[in-house]
């Protein structure tokens, strides 16, 4: 097979002032490790001020990194600036504080997207919780349209497919890759499983420190991607935003996204996902 480039994507804002420059370096330094040679790691910088610049240019000086560093809007802004400016055919989005650990994944990941034909891959990941503990994020595909089913730094994807469906919907400031993987189903573009757990990732303290903010975003998505499909008022939007939640007949029509011989499974892991965030609601009020 011809070897494509994977573009790796990582934006950044003032990560000497924030003390994420060794969090960075690790990343650097293992994506360098990687045995798969055609990797451009790709920064875009939020415009820093404290000397970020200048740490990035001694990378890039090394060979290391390609960066641009101008305003941005927010974070899905800059992978969006990111996708357009990458040379990939196949791209993966890590934060400066995310790695991947797993130096043979690259090459295995590109081989596991090229032999399936495949628009994008998904994997577990260990996800790094703000209160300094380590856990699991396995993927939950039939849970797709409740929840992320699934770490984004975990995931691969074709460039084409991300040009085809206008990039991440910079509307949502917290959710747009949940929005984005949603509509890359609902197309019915071809996934690949890479049963390996190969990255690190932080959990995003904006996304934890705004519950109801990421609440209102997911009652905009499930608008935007269902509104075909049912009839929505405001008290069955933010009961499935809360508690997963979902009426029946558009719990119906989604199925139709999965094998027939899979629906049954679906309805099963939608019942346990609200049930799972109905119990967490209510321990929560126990308290």
């Amino acid at each position: 097979m011809d070897t494509p480039y994977v573009t790796v994507v990582t934006p950044t804002y003032n990560l000497l002032e924030n003390n994420q420059a060794d969090g960075f370096n690790l990343l650097v330094e293992l994506l360098d490790m990687q045995t798969y040679p055609y990797i451009e790691h790709l920064i875009i910088d939020n415009a820093s001020t404290d000397g970020t610049v200048e740490f990035l240019k001694d990378y890039k000086n090394q060979g290391y990194l390609t960066f641009y560093s101008e305003p941005d809007t927010g974070k899905f802004n800059a992978l969006n600036k990111g996708i357009m400016r990458a040379k990939g055919k196949y791209l993966t989005f890590l934060s400066c504080d995310d790695f991947i650990h797993d130096i043979t994944s690259i090459y295995d990941i590109v081989n596991t997207l090229e032999v399936n034909e495949a628009d994008f891959s998904f994997a577990p990941a260990y996800c790094r919780h703000p209160e300094d503990f380590v856990f699991l994020f396995a993927p939950s595909m039939h849970n797709a349209f409740q929840v992320m089913p699934c770490a984004r730094q975990a995931m691969f994807f074709k460039k084409s497919m991300l040009e085809r469906e206008g990039y991440f919907d910079e509307k949502f400031r917290y959710m747009a890759d949940f929005d984005l993987i949603m509509r890359i189903i609902i197309k019915g573009y071809t996934p690949a499983y890479f049963d390996t757990t190969y990255v690190t990732y932080k959990l995003g303290a904006k996304t934890q420190e705004n519950p109801q903010k990421t609440i209102e975003e997911s009652k905009l998505i499930y608008n935007k991607n269902f509104r075909n499909f049912y009839a929505f008022n405001d008290e069955i939007l933010t009961r499935m935003a809360e508690t997963s939640d979902f009426p029946r007949p558009l719990l119906d029509k989604l199925s139709e996204y999965f094998p027939e011989n899979d629906r049954e499974l679906f309805y099963e892991r939608c019942e346990q996902m609200h049930q799972i965030r109905l119990n967490a609601i209510n321990a929560k009020q126990d308290l």
